[in-house]
Parts: C-alpha cells; structure tokens; sequence
C-alpha cells in the first residue's frame, strides 16, 4: 500500500461516526432553545401578572441567540430566507435591547 493510500483511509476513517455525533448535537441544541424560548415565556408571563414588570434583558439575549443561529445559517448556506429570517431576529433583538435600557434609565 502506498503512502498517499494510507493517508487517505486514515483520513477517512470514523467520519461515519462523526456524523450522528454532530447531529445529537445539534438536535440537543435545537431542544434547549426550545426549552429556553419557553421558560421565559412562562417566566416573563409570571413576571407580568405577579410583579406587573417583565425584565426585557432576558428577551434580548434569547433573540440576539436567535439572530446569531440564523445569521450564521445565512452565511455557510446562503438561502436568502435565513438572511430575512436572521433581520427578524436582529431586528427584535435591538428592540428588546432598547426597551431593556430604557427600563434601566427609568423611562419605562
């Protein structure tokens, strides 16, 4: 065997098993977003009626986590959907973020 054949089954060797690795990665990630999106959804909900205040700090940050994913998604595959969908999210974001410092400032 020669040298460059060793050197491409070497590297060819356990990408099979890469792949469902990455994959329950990606499902378990896909899952804790869920689950995050729907804390605070009932965080902010039990904010609103107990405290009759929802902190939007936290909003911030799940849709800038969102943006990032989608933006992210844009650029390695390049559909123009998740570049609309990536301005959606950076677009809540920067609102929540707004919102959040006025609360901070008082304003609200």
């Amino acid at each position: 065997m020669k040298k460059e054949e060793v050197l491409a089954l070497a590297q060819n060797e356990g990408k099979e098993r890469d792949l469902p690795d990455r994959e329950a990665q990606r499902s378990g990630a896909w899952a804790a977003y869920i689950v995050g999106v729907v804390l605070l959804i009932i965080v902010d909900t039990v904010n609103g009626i107990v405290l009759h205040y929802v902190n939007r700090g936290a909003d911030f940050a799940l849709f800038s986590m969102a943006f990032v994913v989608f933006l992210i998604k844009y650029i390695r595959l390049g559909k123009r959907h998740e570049l609309i969908t990536a301005i959606i999210w950076g677009a809540l974001a920067l609102s929540m973020l707004a919102v959040w410092i006025m609360q901070l400032a008082g304003v609200l």
